[in-house]
Order: structure tokens, then sequence, then C-alpha cells
């Protein structure tokens, strides 16, 4: 048998859970810090990295307020979150080209929300076989691509859609 590695997983099998700071807020204080992840700051909404990604550039679109649903927003916050989630998914498209997205909102606890009390858009790229037998026989999930690589071409992206 041969390992799989990924070490990135052990900050979050080791971390403690249910105290810990909102990552998105902590981010959104942090937005030029590598390690936040944050891929793009607007106005009132972010664009940043999933830690514990399903597929390379699988992201989040997420107010800058910790609020919990989509009715707790306003229109300009809304306006935004659609926003940047459309500019998300030209760029993965331009960057990555996948051939489909999964995209969706986990609000709650049995809808699967891992951080239930900040709203947040998952934007997952999807290509052709990208699913195998590894999920399904070793409760394994190989994801091809380091984080900080994802990061590094998506963040230069972003920075090329918003300024020029």
């Amino acid at each position: 048998m041969k390992p799989l590695w990924a070490p990135w997983r052990i900050e979050y099998i080791l971390a403690p859970k249910g105290d810990e700071e909102c990552f998105i807020c902590k981010g959104a204080r942090s937005p030029q810090d590598r390690g936040s992840l944050v891929l793009h700051m607007g106005k009132g909404a972010l664009v940043i990295l999933n830690r514990y990604p399903y597929n390379p550039g699988h992201l989040m679109v997420a107010p800058l307020r910790h609020v919990a649903s989509l009715g707790d927003l306003g229109g300009e916050e809304r306006a935004e979150l659609m926003d940047l989630l459309a500019l998300s998914v030209e760029i993965l498209k331009s960057v990555m080209s996948p051939g489909g997205f999964n995209i969706g909102v986990n609000m709650g606890k049995a809808a699967g929300a891992g951080l239930e009390d900040h709203l947040h858009i998952h934007v997952v790229p999807r290509w052709e076989g990208d699913t195998n037998f590894m999920p399904v026989l070793a409760d394994v999930k190989v994801v091809p691509e380091h984080i900080e690589e994802s990061y590094r071409k998506l963040k230069r992206a972003f920075q090329e859609a918003v300024e020029g």
C-alpha cells in the first residue's frame, strides 16, 4: 500500500474545536497575510480559499459581517456577494479550467455547516474523473494540488481582474 500525504490536514485534526475564532473574521482583519488565504477583499464581502478543500481551488465567498443567514444581509451586501461569486467562477474557469462547479450554502449544523454562524458560499471546481474509488473504499479524498499553489495562482488572478 502507498501512503497518501496530506500534511496540511494535521492542523485541522489537532486544532481545538468549538471555541476557536471565526476564520473568516480573522482573515478579514489580516487579508494581506498569506496564511489567511484571503484572495480578495471587497467593500462588504471577501473571497477566501477553503483551508481543507474538497478539490483544488475550493473557495468561499462570504460577507464581512458575521451573520448566519441570507436574510441577515442588506441588499448591497447580497449584491456584492453575488458579484464576487460570479467573479470567482470566471477566475476559476480561467485559471483552472474546470468542467463544472458545485456551488452551495450550508445553513445550520443539520445542513453540514462547519461554521454555522458566519454565512459563506462554497465554490468547488469539478473535473470529469475527479472522483474515484478512494472516498468509497478508504474514506480518503485525494486533492492533487497543494493549497499554497492554488493560493498563488488565484491570488494573482484576482489582483489582475480587479486592477485591470
